[in-house]
């Protein structure tokens, strides 16, 4: 009954998001747990007005915008999707290659890295949606059993903890890292991928709307629960000061000092875990944003995306390849700045669609946002407008 959930928070659940859950762990230590679950809640209502859209009308978010909304709107997203799809493709095949070489030092980050988006792309371009599910699964469990009774191992203060988790507090210093953490939490455009895999499901009409939230809800749990466990780690086992994936590999270092080589290896397996599940959600879901956006602005295929056609192919090898360049070159300061602000203003551009298109009866019927549905949206679209705000003062000012 479950699977679209999980897979769309385990793919959002990249390098960044665990660097950044790490940090802020290692930084503020237990104080900033709240932030997790506040972050994990926004992401389960932000995807499930994707999904209530898709389950009202029939028809995908993108091709409602495209129908409804101004075309600039339309091409904007274009534009962000090739900046954030490029470089997070990078971040995640060289983390990939990191996580493995941590593991196996046979072999050099980028030849690891390059093995693990070919064999990436290979599944995705050969396998079906349930294969892909069932892999995803299995890395899902893993990574989150093994992080979880890491942070069980490691163990915590019960106070510090419970008043960590239900009493918000901002340390001097950490409100842009809090954000940050809270954006990161669920990951950002792959919020639209729950659509394709809910039709691949297929879960389609009203009747399924609570099934979409028994798994929404389920997995953003999971996702909650996986981000306090990284805090935790980090809180208990205090890393050297690192920034980056160095400091993951510092994290694992101190597990192996005070857990011994199970520890440390445990740790590197679930952070494998992790970036190797969402480099498979992002090559499998993403193409089917570009494909739909070609579907609907050029008619020249299928209404419908389909992993067949030469639309999702391409940007699968647009994914897959390309950005192992970025192993070898310094990334241009021009597309970093641009990317920092288009990543920032993806999710107040998602809470401003929902708010806007599923509260017109017209177009979903009965299943228009309730009232609390709608704090909760515009409570997020402030948050992650705040987030928006940092980034555009810290690059530009």
């Amino acid at each position: 009954m479950l699977g679209p959930g999980f897979i769309v928070a385990a793919t959002g659940v990249g390098a960044g998001d665990l660097i950044a859950a790490a940090v802020a762990g290692q930084r503020f230590g237990l104080a900033v747990l709240w932030v997790v679950l506040l972050g994990a809640f926004f992401k389960a209502i932000l995807n499930e007005g994707v999904s209530r859209w898709q389950l009202a009308t029939g028809t995908t978010l993108m091709e409602g915008w495209i129908r409804y909304l101004p075309r600039w709107v339309s091409w904007y997203f274009l534009v962000y999707l090739c900046f954030w799809g490029f470089l997070v493709a990078a971040a995640l095949i060289s983390a990939c290659g990191v996580a493995a070489h941590a593991l196996f030092p046979v072999l050099p980050v980028p030849v690891w890295a390059a093995l693990h988006t070919s064999v990436g792309a290979a599944l995705v371009w050969r396998g079906g949606y349930a294969m892909f599910e069932r892999v995803m699964k299995g890395l899902i469990a893993a990574m989150f059993v093994i992080v979880i009774v890491c942070a069980i191992w490691i163990g915590a203060p019960a106070s510090e903890f419970f008043d960590g988790l239900l009493i918000p507090s901002m340390p001097d210093g950490s409100s842009r890292l809090l954000l940050g953490v809270m954006g990161g939490v669920g990951g950002s455009a792959t919020l639209l991928c729950y659509g394709y895999w809910i039709r691949e499901k297929g879960w389609t009409g009203r009747e399924m709307h609570r099934r979409t939230w028994i798994d929404l809800g389920s997995a953003y749990l999971l996702t909650g629960l996986f981000g306090i466990a990284l805090i935790v780690i980090a809180a208990g086992v205090e890393p050297a000061d690192a920034s980056g994936q160095a400091l993951i590999l510092a994290l694992s270092d101190r597990l192996g000092e005070l857990l011994g080589p199970v520890g440390k290896g445990a740790f590197l397996v679930g952070f494998w875990c992790s970036v190797f599940s969402s480099l498979l959600g992002v090559w499998q879901g993403v193409p089917y944003l570009f494909s739909d956006f070609m579907a609907q602005m050029g008619k020249k295929e299928t209404v419908l995306p389909s992993k067949s056609s030469s639309s999702y192919r391409a940007f699968l090898l647009f994914l897959a390849f390309p950005p192992l360049a970025l192993l070898f070159f310094q990334r241009p300061l021009t597309i970093v700045i641009l990317y920092a602000v288009a990543g920032a203003f993806f999710m107040p551009f998602l809470a401003t669609l929902l708010l806007i298109m599923n509260n017109r009866k017209s177009w979903v019927g009965e299943m228009k946002n309730s009232i609390l549905t709608n704090i909760a949206l515009v409570c997020s679209l402030l948050l992650f407008g705040l987030l928006f705000g940092f980034e555009i003062v810290q690059r530009f000012f």
